[in-house]
């Protein structure tokens, strides 16, 4: 197990950051296109595949760094990030409410917190010190099969850790399709509140936080953020003892007035537990 020890400093200076970069996630992503993958990566893996196949050079099953990003990561790029901001911001929420340390007890079963020593249990078996610098942590799309990975460069003062922060079901159908939005979906949005609510949930508001800044009632709110769920514009998640709602990609195209944008998939899943180490 990988125990990663921390300081006054260290906690003083560990913060949250919307990605680990492109080289980091191209590094998870190509991990993952290695191994099984449960139905919200199903049909990402089938375009990627797909792309790769198509490109000169070395076969698909052991593609370059380069091509992999252009080929798995590239093309959802923006989608990524817009899906990682909202995870950011729903963890900084924690943050604000009981400090990182609060933040550390939801990475999963498999990451501990005690006597300031973050422990992941399916890490190597190895102590790591933070020397003062402390922590950046950061969502990863493509992390699956564990909750928590550390990355450490000697050459680089901070370590980042970066948890997994898989897709739902409607997510994922935003995140690996490209098709433009039905005049069904657009239908359910006529009305000002409903407009007013997806604007405000650019920032991850719980429903009582949101019905204070549209001035209506939390059973209203509640009634308009169901219909936005059901249109795959938002999403709701418990995060312990808080329900937050968060804009998706899909509604971030609308809202931006892009005329080609993801869609939410129809198809209805169970989320697929994380995979063996």
């Amino acid at each position: 197990m990988q125990r990663i020890h921390f300081t006054a400093d260290d906690l003083a200076r560990t913060r949250l950051r919307t990605t680990a970069g492109p080289e980091i996630e191209t590094r998870l992503a190509q991990e993952l296109f290695a191994r099984g993958v449960g139905p919200v990566y199903a049909r990402w893996r089938r375009q990627v595949y797909k792309r790769l196949r198509a490109r000169p050079g070395p076969p698909a099953s052991a593609p370059t760094t380069g091509d992999f990003w252009q080929a798995a990561v590239a093309p959802y790029w923006n989608r990524v990030l817009a899906h990682c901001e909202a995870e950011s911001e729903a963890r900084g929420r924690l943050v604000m409410r009981g400090g990182v340390e609060e933040l550390f007890t939801t990475l999963g079963w498999r990451v501990t917190w005690k006597g300031l020593v973050l422990t992941l249990h399916d890490g190597p078996d190895e102590n790591v010190r933070l020397g003062g610098h402390g922590l950046v942590l950061s969502p990863s799309v493509f992390l699956a099969h564990r909750p928590a990975r550390l990355f450490h460069d000697p050459l680089r003062p901070q370590a980042a850790l970066v948890f997994s922060a898989p897709p739902d079901c409607e997510q994922s159908g935003a995140l690996w399709d490209e098709t433009s939005l039905s005049q069904d979906s657009l239908g359910t949005l006529v009305g000002q509140t409903r407009a007013a609510a997806l604007q405000e949930l650019r920032v991850s508001s719980t429903t009582g936080q949101l019905a204070d800044r549209l001035g209506v009632s939390a059973p209203c709110v509640s009634q308009h953020t169901a219909v936005l769920r059901q249109t795959g514009l938002i999403t709701t998640r418990r995060v312990r003892n808080t329900v937050l709602h968060s804009v998706t990609p899909l509604g971030i195209a609308l809202l931006d007035g892009k005329v080609a944008v993801p869609t939410p998939s129809q198809e209805r899943y169970d989320a697929p537990p994380l995979l063996s180490a």
